[in-house]
């Protein structure tokens, strides 16, 4: 008589698949170039018809954003807003008005913050910045 062995790898990750409600937040938050709130995103995935709670909602952004798939801001009135991003260290150029977002890169600010942390001992340092602005199309709606 043989015995067998399991094929299965008990130290394989444990990492669990999206569920159907996260997905369906990571999707949304993927076609959407702008900043939104936890709520906006509830509201338009309602509209679609996917059944995903405000909860879950803001469950699932508060894991992307750890996990550093989403990036967060604060809003002028404390709001939270969120941003599906690109892997790469970058910034936000954001409109007040209408909150178009464009990722852009600053080597400039990148040697500022570096020589200024090293100026004053520091090390290790990490850093956001988000440039906000009015964009030309509402600067011209504005006229």
């Amino acid at each position: 008589m043989t015995t067998g062995s399991s094929t299965r790898d008990t130290t394989a990750s444990t990492a669990r698949r999206p569920t159907r409600q996260q997905a369906a937040v990571a999707e949304l938050l993927e076609r959407s170039d702008d900043f939104t709130s936890a709520q906006t995103v509830h509201a338009r995935l309602r509209e679609s018809g996917a059944g995903v709670g405000l909860a879950t909602v803001y469950r699932t952004l508060q894991s992307m954003v750890e996990a550093g798939t989403v990036d967060v801001l604060r809003t002028d009135d404390g709001e939270a807003v969120y941003r599906a991003c690109s892997t790469h260290h970058h910034h936000h150029l954001v409109c007040r008005s209408c909150g178009r977002t464009v990722e852009v890169e600053g080597p400039a600010v990148e040697k500022w913050a570096d020589k200024v942390a090293s100026d004053h001992g520091f090390s290790g340092v990490t850093h956001t910045l988000e440039i906000f602005g009015t964009c030309a199309d509402c600067t011209a709606a504005a006229r």
